[in-house]
């Protein structure tokens, strides 16, 4: 980083973290998903709780994920900043949560990541994060017409 610049390589690290969170949430790979964070990582999840670190996070996440079906975590909007220690980022997030068992509910959660990103001898990873909940939406869906 010079002059507080981010250089595109920069911006395609950072969004490769975001995109990393969704994909070791989805494919249930914990060890992928504990690479995005710091060890003194932070974090605010509006109605869920506050964690101070990486491996606290990961295991939150792995027990809240213990809960449900197959899930789709969608990153999108990705708007990064330099800052004076690295970067900050606002992403949107829509995940959908499919049920542990057919017939339960389908739970959607819409909202954004406001993160904060320092650049470690690992690469780029979240050092902070607060997540606001916009929407959560919780439904039956009736069974897909292409079960077998």
């Amino acid at each position: 980083m010079m002059d507080n610049m981010l250089l595109a390589e920069d911006r395609l690290a950072i969004m490769d973290v975001l995109v990393r969170y969704a994909t070791g949430i989805d494919q249930r790979n914990w060890p992928l998903f504990r690479t995005c964070f710091t060890d003194d990582f932070t974090a605010e999840y509006d109605g869920f709780g506050t964690w101070t670190s990486g491996d606290e996070i990961t295991q939150v996440m792995i027990g809240a994920h213990e809960q449900v079906g197959a899930t789709m975590h969608r990153m999108s909007n990705m708007a990064i900043e330099p800052t004076a220690t690295g970067a900050k980022s606002r992403t949107y997030v829509d995940a959908v949560l499919m049920p542990l068992e057919a017939g339960g509910p389908t739970s959607q959660a819409t909202g954004y990541y406001d993160d904060t990103h320092v650049k470690t001898e690992a690469g780029w990873k979240i050092a902070s994060r607060k997540f606001t909940f916009v929407r959560f939406r919780q439904a039956i869906d009736p069974p897909s017409p292409f079960a077998s």
